[in-house]
């Protein structure tokens, strides 16, 4: 297969679907992802019994537990991606809507238009349900886009895009509105990469070490984050059990995803005894701490942290602990050590609150919140195709109107400039 050839022509495609998709209406598009869900329920034997295949070929081959939690689909799994596509029907259809017009002194009328951004590339690892949940996206957003998974995942993915392919016939939209590069070939994400003429945006979603590769490797604009360094500051004004249930949660519901809390940061003044009942509770979950020299003196099953422990995103059962002087301690090193993702405050202090809020820069601040929480379903976005750390155009995870932009519209009885 002449790879640069093969994905020529799913770009090529996928730019002409592209002038279609921005034309459908919401009832139309609302129709298509309902036959998807439907799809996805008639099919579910068939699409776990693909994942198993992926699953035991990912286990013989040792991937990562985080990576290979992430590539299981069941019942369980499958019924949120069902729910996601229900949440997405259910979000108002904000393409083409203009804002009022303001009329300015020179006479002219100044409104925007919300418009699809064209066609999205998206590239990821493992992850069978992002399958779903950007064709979701991109469907009701008007967007045409590109697959590219993980080869460890391509079972699934091909399963999963027959649910898809006739959802998109029963209802006559265009059949390139949505495409799966069905190829484990590493060098169909290089050419894909280099197809800045039909791909209005990237939005890689993977390791740090296939994200920052894709940053190296193209110009086309993108949607991403790097890693997920998420952290939780215990202030000392804390609540004490609001503080357990968190910090427990943060790190322990699930270890191998990026709003996982990887750094626990602890005001010198909070309480002590609850203090020891959270290391006991990761002690009980199998968690290895690693923690600062004070932390080692009250827990002597503590690791020393070091350096890179600070700055590290685990995505296991390991989780850095640092006891701080002041909330400023602890909005500095998140400002030195942090991802940008996501970073939680626990306090009933307001204006620890506030100054948390206002100076830590993440693209999610949880105020007595878990970090887990941080997520486009959770946010009422139905699903999410990516999170981004950036700042500029969509922060956060990123769901319909992250898939979108704004033009102006400008208008007059025939105005001139002089």
């Amino acid at each position: 297969m002449n790879m640069d050839k093969y994905i020529l022509k799913l770009c090529e495609r996928a730019l002409n679907s592209s002038y279609e998709s921005g034309k459908y209406t919401a009832s139309i598009k609302n129709k298509v992802l309902r036959s998807i869900s439907n799809n996805l329920k008639k099919d579910t034997k068939k699409i776990i019994i693909a994942n198993t295949k992926d699953t035991y070929e990912a286990k013989r081959k040792g991937i990562k537990d985080s990576m290979l939690d992430r590539l299981v689909l069941n019942e369980e799994r499958i019924d949120s991606m069902r729910d996601g596509l229900k949440e997405i029907v259910s979000i108002p259809d904000t393409l083409y809507k203009t804002s009022k017009a303001i009329k300015q002194s020179n006479g002219i009328s100044i409104s925007q238009m919300r418009v699809p951004l064209g066609v999205i590339g998206m590239i990821y690892e493992s992850r069978p349900n992002v399958t779903i949940d950007a064709a979701g996206l991109c469907i009701k957003s008007g967007n045409s886009v590109i697959l590219r998974g993980g080869s460890e995942s391509i079972n699934s993915n091909m399963a999963l895009m027959s649910c898809i392919k006739k959802a998109l016939r029963e209802h006559n939209l265009h059949q390139y509105s949505v495409q799966l590069v069905e190829t484990i070939d590493r060098k169909a994400i290089d050419s894909l990469l280099k197809m800045n003429e039909y791909i209005d945006v990237i939005i890689p979603r993977g390791g740090k070490g296939l994200i920052e590769k894709i940053i190296t490797a193209s110009k086309i604009p993108m949607i991403k984050h790097l890693d997920g360094n998420c952290h939780v500051y215990i202030d000392h004004e804390a609540d004490d059990d609001m503080a357990f249930q968190i910090s427990l949660n943060s790190k322990t519901q699930r270890y191998g995803v990026c709003n996982a809390m990887e750094t626990l940061l602890i005001h010198k003044k909070f309480s002590k005894k609850c203090l020891n009942r959270i290391l006991k509770s990761y002690e009980e979950y199998g968690v290895e701490i690693r923690g600062c020299k004070n932390i080692k003196k009250i827990y002597s099953g503590s690791k020393l942290a070091n350096e890179n422990d600070w700055a590290q995103e685990y995505l296991a059962p390991i989780i850095s602990i640092k006891i701080v002087n002041s909330i400023d301690e602890a909005i500095s090193h998140i400002a030195k050590y942090g991802s940008l993702h996501t970073d939680a405050i626990v306090s009933n202090n307001k204006d620890s609150i506030n100054k948390f809020k206002k100076l830590v820069n993440s693209s999610s601040v949880m105020i007595n919140t878990s970090t887990r929480f941080a997520d486009g379903y959770e946010y009422g976005l139905g699903a999410e195709i990516g999170i981004s750390t950036d700042k500029l155009h969509a922060r956060g995870p990123v769901g319909l109107d992250g898939l979108t932009n704004l033009k102006y519209v400008v208008s007059s009885k025939g105005k001139v400039r002089n």
